[in-house]
């Protein structure tokens, strides 16, 4: 996909979000009405009736005379944990209601019992961890070694870093700013940066038709972000052009690894799913 086309593509998109902007609503719409206008109200669609239940089946010598399933037997380990659970629980409460000496150190007894059950439990789970891989948390997922955890932070910046890459090909990054925010200001060098060293086009939308260094070709706003809603800047959208789905990355001042994990993130499969609210589709003009 060379540039031209995808500059072509964010043409069109930015013109349908300005032209749903400007869509006007039904009331506005129907100003020729005036103020006293009456319409009659739909009628009500009929009540379905609901299906007869089903006739009880009849009570015969036949089914008085099943007999009942059979209770599974329990473990007796959960049978003495039950007691043992009830019996601490009721040891606390007299010890609460009447805190003498006696019924202290007795709910302390039973209570240094069951954490002694516990500690050896946690030493077996633990134990049991270390040998077997896929039972330790230590090597699963995020490392806790701070080692580990440095080669995991680097490895995590080189996927992404691929997966920006890959998305600059029919992605862009619409960029929302004012030309009297500060705040805009110290971010637009961080995105400037971004887009040189990953790959993917940011495009710069000025609100209030400022502008800002280092986005010299910066589009003033035509309706775009208010389309959007867009309240606060600076603000950063992920768009694809071609198929008009956009969605919101971040607003305020974000860093270059919060850009490359929000960025992995909402185009991870099963954002969409999971948050549908977040992802706005536009019809090509």
């Amino acid at each position: 996909m060379t540039a031209r086309s995808l500059l072509a593509a964010v043409l069109c998109l930015l013109s349908a979000l300005a032209s749903a902007q400007e869509a006007p609503t039904r009331f506005w719409g129907d100003a020729w009405r005036g103020w006293h206008f009456y319409e009659e109200p739909e009628v009500e669609a009929e009540r379905r009736l609901l299906p007869p239940a089903p006739p009880a089946p009849p009570k015969g010598p036949s089914a008085a005379s099943k007999t009942p399933p059979s209770t599974p037997t329990r473990p007796p380990e959960l049978l003495e944990f039950e007691r043992l659970q009830k019996t601490l629980e009721e040891v606390r409460n007299v010890a609460i209601m009447r805190p003498s000496e006696a019924n202290v150190r007795r709910y302390m007894e039973l209570e240094s019992q069951v954490v002694a059950r516990a500690s050896t439990f946690a030493d077996v789970a633990q134990r049991v961890a270390w040998s077997t891989p896929e039972l330790d948390p230590t090597v699963q997922g995020r490392p806790v070694n701070a080692k580990a955890l440095e080669v995991f932070e680097q490895q995590q910046l080189a996927e992404r870093s691929r997966t920006i890459g890959d998305l600059g090909r029919d992605h862009v990054l619409i960029f929302f700013f004012r030309g009297d925010c500060p705040y805009c200001h110290a971010f637009a060098p961080t995105l400037e940066a971004f887009q040189a060293r990953h790959g993917i086009r940011v495009e710069a939308v000025s609100v209030d038709g400022g502008a800002m260094p280092g986005f010299a070709d910066a589009r003033r706003d035509n309706g775009i972000a208010t389309a959007l809603r867009v309240t606060q800047v600076p603000a950063v959208y992920l768009a694809q052009p071609f198929t008009g789905k956009i969605t919101p990355i971040g607003f305020g001042v974000l860093s270059e690894a919060q850009l490359l994990e929000r960025i992995a993130a909402v185009s991870a499969p099963g954002y969409e799913a999971m948050l549908p609210s977040a992802v706005r589709q536009l019809a090509r003009p």
